[in-house]
């Protein structure tokens, strides 16, 4: 994005009232590790040379970024860019003067997140700087999972459904789709992910979503076995899951006690979810939603922690 604005981009800088988008992007934009984000990207995106030039590594990684907090389609972040002074200026784009990425050049991009899994590196790299900031606690691990669901309609080209997306009973509905699988420190910031079906149990991730130095572990009672309260024992860790069984007083008050800690890793579902509508998958198979699943996660830890970055 070169130093001349259009008369219009002239005009928005003056205006008088800064909009909720625009405080949420500056807010992000200045609490993103972008070097180290690149870094991770760099060694597999094209190279300039003869032909066509590839377009700005940093501009196609914030239009992705754009892409996780509004929820848009390859076409729809295309059309976005034009149409919104705000995303244009976090994208680096300038129109007159840039080339605004087309939707095959944004899908070009996510194909080489994907096959890369690069996400899942700039998800460690996060929380490798939050690590750095002192913003990652490692005493306790609430663990716990959400659904996400996927179209069940066979009415498509195959008539079928995705065959990597199974269904599972919660309550008395059923939810077709995949799971998210979470291990969050005591604030709610995300360390471990897991992505499978919806049919997986989420006790058999137990073991995954722990990094091995935690000196607590909560969980609900999805979580509540045996062998692992067994385990957490004999390594000196207290075992903090909500207890099965009939309900007496005593054991509701235990429970009750442990969820006010627990709470705290529902707030990156709720991010995710609630605030940028991740709530159905957008792309067939597993892979491909699990790229955008560590990158929307990611994301969710450095607004979270937003304030506490900006004060560091």
């Amino acid at each position: 994005m070169g130093q001349q604005h259009t008369f219009a981009g002239v005009a928005y800088t003056q205006k008088k009232k800064q909009t909720k988008r625009e405080r949420f992007l500056q807010e992000m934009d200045a609490v993103i590790p972008w070097g180290d984000l690149l870094a991770r990207i760099a060694p597999h995106y094209p190279k300039a040379g003869r032909g066509r030039q590839p377009l700005p590594m940093e501009v196609l990684l914030r239009v992705y970024f754009l892409q996780q907090w509004f929820n848009l389609s390859d076409p729809l972040a295309e059309e976005m860019l034009y149409d919104s002074e705000s995303m244009r200026r976090f994208a680096r784009v300038e129109l007159g003067e840039d080339t605004v990425p087309d939707e095959s050049t944004i899908l070009r991009f996510r194909h080489l997140l994907e096959k890369h899994q690069l996400t899942v590196q700039m998800f460690a790299a996060v929380n490798a700087h939050l690590t750095a900031k002192r913003l990652l606690l490692s005493a306790g691990t609430i663990v716990d999972a959400t659904i996400i669901s996927a179209p069940s309609s066979t009415k498509n080209a195959t008539h079928t459904r995705d065959p990597e997306m199974r269904q599972t009973k919660k309550g008395n509905m059923w939810h077709f789709g995949m799971k998210i699988h979470v291990g969050t420190d005591r604030r709610g910031t995300v360390h471990s992910v897991t992505v499978t079906d919806a049919a997986v149990a989420d006790v058999t991730q137990f073991y995954d979503l722990l990094h091995g130095g935690e000196s607590a572990v909560y969980g609900d009672k999805a979580y509540d076995a045996r062998e692992h309260r067994e385990d957490c024992e004999a390594q000196g860790v207290k075992f903090r899951v909500n207890r099965r069984g009939p309900r007496t007083p005593h054991r509701d008050a235990i429970n009750r006690a442990r969820s006010r800690v627990r709470a705290r890793v529902e707030h990156p579902f709720h991010v995710i979810k609630r605030l940028w509508g991740f709530t159905k998958v957008r792309y067939r198979g597993l892979a491909k939603n699990a790229t955008r699943v560590f990158a929307a996660l990611m994301l969710s830890n450095l607004y979270l922690l937003r304030r506490r970055l900006v004060a560091a």
